[in-house]
């Protein structure tokens, strides 16, 4: 078995909305029918217990090493703890040559996966048809899973990053991981907000320092009239005992800037004890001494000024059973799958380290000592999850009094998610009758022990944090529009820009040209992709977003974003790029067009074109409502839509009209300049789309009237469409028409010109290398029926062609042609221009089809501007 190539799908694609590989293999013979290979599944059970069933429900054909591949994949990361589900083979036209499709939560986790299924598998098939022997190395099964588990754990969002982003997607907003660590947008646009971790972006970098330095932070809440511990920074041992006899023994020792519990001591009663504990806290920070409280301790977890969580923190522990040592007892404590070294699960393993040891010191116990039966032996006088401690939910309990106090410590910190630490004998009591107090205040407090408490009740803590970032009912999103089709859609995308524009909005746009924010270009070159389209959503600034999206980055990746508000087909027709990627019909071409559609809002709308009947039949698929446009306002799909109240966008007469039950507006094609007065076909077309998925958006109908009458299709607002431009007397159009059904309009468009007697039309063109060859010689089969001078050049990029060979096949196309009496060959873009132009008298026509589309239309624009001079 071979891996011809492997895509991470990271968004909505062609077989499921999961992110997924899709893995293009091809398969031998023999792996083509592993029902033949005796003892085959055997073999690989016996390697990989955990393997599920080979096929999918209700496949019922031949067992491929491709099939294998997608169990034995999806298996690994499933028992890795992976919350995967999803899995497919898909068998290609071309013999032996599979795609395999499986779901990933974490892509690193997903390719590492696939590399250890390929072990796996190539190992079974060897093994069972002898290549090797019994006794060879076989792959260490349970030693991958350790390491899938391993990577997954270090690459996913922990408990409380995931926790937000989980509430997010539970109310619909999206989201995207800005960094492979915690940074998370939370919508999009001028809409989105930004978490690290359960810091919120609208808490400032001056409360963070507060909040760190735990000195500054006491004398804030003194103030507020929050209790806390007595106490002074030190920078000695003598100082930290003098310190402790001023304030009294026992005392805490801890760095004044410091998070986790990281190299703080608590309950010190003797100057070894504060030698010991300065030197644990020295070389983090500076060091502070603090009045110890009794009691038992408390994190208190804030939200905007409301207490959301407690939990009561008890200090790392084991519980004698007179057979094991402590550090038999920790090791069998740590064995519990809750526990991890990090922050992944929902309990931290307890560290056996010097301050462990000294614990023990202070117990008259050590590492190797048995504790007799029921001895609670505690580990660390401090209770933090990070090291080893465990938690109780307490939030009921709280006094009101005291989740005063901690609102107030928040408050004053400034901090708007907030975990105040406090130590007294009983929770549902005042601080200020017991002699208890706040002895920190943390900023992006650790969630864990709020969220999965080893004790008690969880808490949603990640939808309080929502509430806090979004109004109710706001799903943080921005109006996008996706348009896709074979022709049109770049036009169209402009469009459906310059009206949003024109209303205010600020737009992003992605298309073949570039991305463009606010009129401003911020990218070039083809960005009709998946990573512009994100790149758009992100800047702070977009308040809608119109997104061309062309095919090719849908099936290399998938979508750039989960949903959007309306989607526009402008057509589908022949299809193009016909013959790549396992896409060889207009029907396949469909499929992959339909993909924004089958991801629309509930609410929002599918524009599609009613007299394409693949478009047509996209119509089921829309989640949302359907806005159906057509030139002919009687046709019959059109008519029955309309029938039946819905919305539909038709010409009448001179008039666009759209309707909706009995409502109706109507829009003069005389004023429309894109249409050239109405003239143009296939740019009414695209009008038509353009209005449907303004009205989609429901904007006011005068502002979709303003904004179409006052586009302009010159090289400025829509470079390479049908751009009109004059030359000695002669009309010269730009286009970047590449494919036979765009070659049929420009010729439709052609017709409808104003012509003159006897005047001659001109075509410049070239083709691209990666189309098939009856598709090029279309092209010219269809010029040469309508121009009469066709001058042919080579593209700068023959994409795999070899010299001469493009035009070649469009001299074939040539063959029999009924008009076109002069063809010619020229070698460069530029050169064949100008011999296109110097063709020209009076009255003539031209068609200059562009492939380097700035640098030809600047070109175009020089040699005007030259002969306008003369």
């Amino acid at each position: 078995m071979e891996i011809l190539q492997t895509r991470a799908l990271r968004g909505p694609n062609l077989w499921s909305r999961y992110t997924a590989l899709e893995i293009e293999v091809r398969c031998a013979a023999p792996e083509l029918g592993l029902e033949q290979i005796a003892g085959f599944e055997e073999t690989l059970r016996s390697l990989f217990p955990g393997v599920g069933e080979l096929r999918a429900p209700g496949y019922t054909g031949p067992l491929t090493l491709a099939h294998v591949l997608e169990a034995t994949l999806l298996a690994l990361q499933a028992q890795a703890g992976c919350p995967v589900s999803f899995s497919l083979t898909s068998v290609t036209p071309v013999t032996g040559v599979f795609q395999v499709v499986v779901e990933y939560s974490e892509e690193d986790v997903g390719r590492l996966a696939l590399a250890m299924s390929q072990q796996i598998v190539a190992h079974a098939l060897k093994l069972s048809t002898g290549q090797i022997a019994a006794n060879s190395n076989p792959p260490d099964v349970p030693a991958m899973l350790a390491e899938l588990r391993e990577l997954d754990e270090d690459n996913r969002l922990g408990p409380s990053t995931g926790s937000i982003v989980t509430a997010a997607v539970a109310r619909g907003i999206p989201f995207r991981r800005m960094t492979s660590g915690s940074l998370v947008q939370i919508g999009w646009g001028h809409r989105q907000r930004r978490i690290q971790a359960a810091e919120v972006d609208s808490t400032s970098a001056v409360a963070e320092a507060i909040a760190q330095d735990k000195n500054l932070t006491k004398h804030l809440l003194h103030a507020a009239g929050v209790p806390v511990p007595t106490g002074a920074p030190v920078k000695s041992v003598d100082e930290a005992w003098e310190v402790a006899l001023r304030i009294g023994l026992p005392v805490v020792v801890k760095p004044q800037n410091g998070s986790q519990g990281k190299g703080v001591t608590v309950n010190i009663q003797t100057r070894e004890q504060i030698e010991k504990a300065f030197h644990a806290a020295t070389g983090k920070s500076p060091v502070l001494v603090e009045k110890f409280f009794p009691g038992s301790d408390y994190r208190l977890l804030v939200v905007g000024n409301k207490l959301i969580a407690a939990a009561r923190r008890d200090p790392p522990q084991v519980t004698g059973d007179g057979e094991n040592s402590v550090r038999q007892l920790v090791d069998i404590v740590n064995a519990d799958p809750r526990r991890s070294d990090g922050h992944a699960t929902s309990l931290t393993k307890i560290r056996f380290d010097d301050i462990a040891v000294a614990c023990l010191s202070a117990q008259d116990l050590h590492p190797d000592s048995v504790p007799e039966k029921g001895r609670r032996v505690i580990l660390r006088n401090n209770a933090n999850l990070s090291t080893g401690g465990t938690a109780t939910d307490v939030t009921d309990d709280v006094h009101p009094e005291v989740a005063a106090r901690a609102i107030d410590a928040a408050a004053m910190v400034g901090l708007h998610v907030c975990g105040v630490d406090i130590v007294c004998e009983s929770i549902m009591r005042s601080l200020e009758e017991q002699n208890g107090g706040v002895v920190e205040v943390n900023a992006a407090p650790g969630l864990r022990m709020h969220l999965s408490p080893s004790y008690g009740k969880g808490r949603n803590i990640g939808e309080a944090i929502m509430q806090l970032m979004f109004e109710p009912g706001d799903d943080g999103r921005i109006p996008v529009v996706a348009v896709t089709g074979v022709n049109g859609k770049t036009t169209t995308t402009r469009l459906i820009t310059h009206v949003l524009a024109a209303s205010g909005l600020c737009v992003g746009m992605t298309n073949t040209d570039g991305v463009f924010v606010d009129g401003r270009q911020t990218d070039s070159g083809d960005c009709s992709g998946p990573k512009s389209a994100r790149n758009v959503l992100s800047h702070p600034h977009v308040q809608a977003a119109v997104l061309e999206t062309a095919r090719g980055g849908v099936l290399r990746e998938g979508l750039g974003f989960d949903k959007c508000a309306v989607a526009v087909v402008t057509n589908v027709g022949e299809g193009d790029h016909l013959g790549m990627n396992h896409v060889h019909t207009p029907e396949d071409v469909s499929r992959v067009k339909q993909i924004i559609v089958q991801n629309v809002a509930p609410n929002g709308y599918a524009v599609l074109n009613a007299a394409d009947p693949l478009v047509a039949g996209m119509a089921p698929h829309c989640p949302g409502k359907v806005i159906f446009f057509a030139q002919n306002g009687h046709h019959p799909v059109l008519v029955t839509h309309r029938a039946r109240g819905n919305r539909v966008v038709f010409v009448e007469g001179s008039d666009i009209v759209v309707t909706e039950g009995a409502m109706q507006h109507r829009m003069p094609l005389a004023n429309v300049p894109l249409t050239g007065g109405g003239l143009l076909g296939f740019q009414i077309e695209n009008t038509l789309a353009a209005v449907g998925a303004c009205w989609g958006l429901d904007m006011d109908w005068s502002h979709i009237v303003s904004g179409i009458n006052s586009f302009h299709n010159d090289s400025k607002n829509a470079p390479g469409r049908f751009n009109l431009m004059h030359y000695r007397d002669a009309t010269v159009v730009a286009d970047y028409g590449h494919n036979p059904h765009a070659m049929r309009a420009l010729v439709a468009a052609f017709d409808a010109l104003p012509a003159q007697q006897g005047m001659k039309r001109t075509v410049v063109i070239s083709g691209a290398g990666d189309r098939r060859d009856e598709d090029l010689r279309e092209l010219t089969r269809v010029l040469g029926e309508a121009f009469d001078n066709i001058v042919l050049f080579e593209d700068a990029c023959q994409r795999g062609r070899a010299d001469g060979e493009v035009l070649g096949l469009l001299r074939e196309g040539l063959q029999g042609a009924t008009r076109a009496s002069h063809v010619e060959e020229i070698r460069g873009e530029f050169i064949a221009i100008d011999r296109g132009l110097s063709l020209l008298k009076p009255g003539d026509q031209c068609l200059v089809l562009v492939d380097q589309v700035e640098e030809a239309l600047a070109h175009l624009a020089m040699r005007v501007t030259e002969h306008q001079s003369v």
